[in-house]
């Protein structure tokens, strides 16, 4: 097999400033995810593969001004809150009501939510995994809520999103990401009230898919698949969630490209993933039938830049294909965490919901994840260039293998226990498939 030639740090570097520091922010449907889309498949094509834009429709979050105030000891104080994608604001409207606290760890098991009628909610915890849950919820009408990010004591707010397939169904409510200490404040100083106001929210837009292939000499062999995403949440410029994802791609179609290959690859730097992974649900929903018949492998990567912390691998497969993931990266000296969780957070899942195997890569430097996560300083200082070009070094060459081996060295078999928790996420989370 012919090695592929190794990826350039100073590469990856050039082009991640293009995507943070020249366009910025790039919202789902915003002007400067295009902007984003359109640089990407330029460069796909400098590499020699052929580039297809998939254009598929989202909503934009577009809020002109949001104000928080909270009613501490009978005085009002504003803090920083910043409105979830996919949940409405109030027409410019202020909104007041009591504060009420609601630890949704354990207080879902209440019979009756009715309490919350009417109120502002801090809700412990920003992804709620049960559509019942989230029903509920709506049917008791708190006039707004107040998501409070659990995995870590942050300072400041997190931009975060409800689950469109949820909103779709049973509808929304303002909905704003508070910062923990900030919360913890409240409760402990005894707030009772807090007033929001929120000009803008959602509105119809467009969201697009860079498709790249590199096509293989063998049609019935199957395919590849590489995965990122290039857009970002609200206020963050997404260096490393995830600009170090969608420039990876962009130099495994440099190295790979030469490479004589059985199978085809085909790199995909998808939209709309902070908002559900809209971009490769769409993408696998338009072509279900080709995914699941000829889907081989999915490689996707996903905020794999931090310079201090750990890498795992986030496996939906058989055990077969954990130890020769694992055993690929340790020959290149790279240490890795395996584990067979089911992560619905990453564009690899649709995928796995169509029968494909794969894997989400990516990098935690704490327990929570990554204490930038969502943030406004998740920018290029966040980013180890030679750490990141290590680990798109495995991947080329593990992809470069797969391509040419004559038979893949494991099945494309999910246990079935992982099928099953695949199957519940699918179809609670993301609609299922007519979604």
């Amino acid at each position: 097999m012919t090695c592929p030639a190794p990826v350039s740090a100073a590469a990856l570097e050039k082009h991640l400033r293009t995507l943070t520091v020249d366009i910025g922010v790039r919202l789902a449907g915003s002007p400067a995810e295009a902007a984003a889309a359109d640089y990407l498949g330029g460069e796909f094509t400098k590499t020699g593969c052929s580039v297809q834009v998939e254009t598929f429709p989202v909503r934009e979050r577009a809020v002109e001004r949001e104000e928080l105030q909270v009613r501490i000891g009978g005085n009002w104080h504003t803090f920083p809150g910043s409105l979830f994608s996919s949940t409405p604001g109030t027409d410019g409207r202020v909104v007041e009501a009591p504060l009420v606290f609601f630890e949704s760890a354990t207080e879902y098991q209440r019979a009756d939510l009715s309490h919350l009628r009417g109120k502002a909610v801090v809700h412990l915890g920003c992804h709620i995994e049960s559509r019942e849950s989230y029903r509920r919820l709506m049917e008791a009408g708190p006039a707004f809520l107040l998501f409070v990010d659990v995995r870590y004591p942050g300072t400041v707010p997190l931009a975060d999103g409800m689950f469109p397939a949820y909103v779709h169904a049973l509808g929304a409510v303002p909905s704003v990401n508070v910062a923990f200490m900030d919360a913890w404040r409240w409760k402990v100083e005894g707030a009772d009230a807090a007033r929001l106001v929120a000009q803008g929210g959602m509105r119809p837009a467009q969201s697009q898919n860079v498709v790249a292939e590199l096509p293989g000499s063998d049609p019935d062999a199957g395919m590849l698949y590489a995965g990122g995403h290039h857009d970002t949440q609200a206020g963050s410029v997404g260096a490393d969630d995830n600009g170090t994802g969608a420039v990876a791609l962009l130099e495994l179609a440099r190295v790979l490209a030469p490479v004589p290959r059985r199978r085809t690859i085909r790199l995909i730097s998808f939209g709309a993933e902070e908002q559900l992974s809209l971009g490769s649900a769409s993408y696998v929903r338009k072509h279900r039938e080709r995914v699941a018949a000829r889907g081989r492998f999915m490689f996707n990567m996903d905020s794999i830049g931090s310079h201090l912390g750990w890498t795992e691998l986030c496996c939906c497969g058989p055990d077969k294909m954990v130890d020769y993931l694992v055993s690929a990266f340790h020959a290149k000296g790279n240490y890795v965490k395996a584990t067979g969780e089911v992560v619905p957070y990453a564009d690899h899942f649709p995928f796995a919901a169509a029968g494909v195997p794969g894997i989400f890569l990516h990098r935690r430097n704490c327990a929570g994840g990554r204490f930038f996560h969502h943030r406004f300083d998740d920018d290029i200082t966040r980013v180890s260039f030679p750490l990141t070009a290590s680990l798109v070094d495995c991947g080329a060459r593990l992809l470069a293998e797969l391509a040419n081996a004559d038979d893949l060295p494991f099945p494309r078999d999910m246990p079935p226990e992982q099928g099953e928790t695949i199957q519940k996420f699918w179809e609670d989370l993301f609609g299922g498939w007519t979604e």
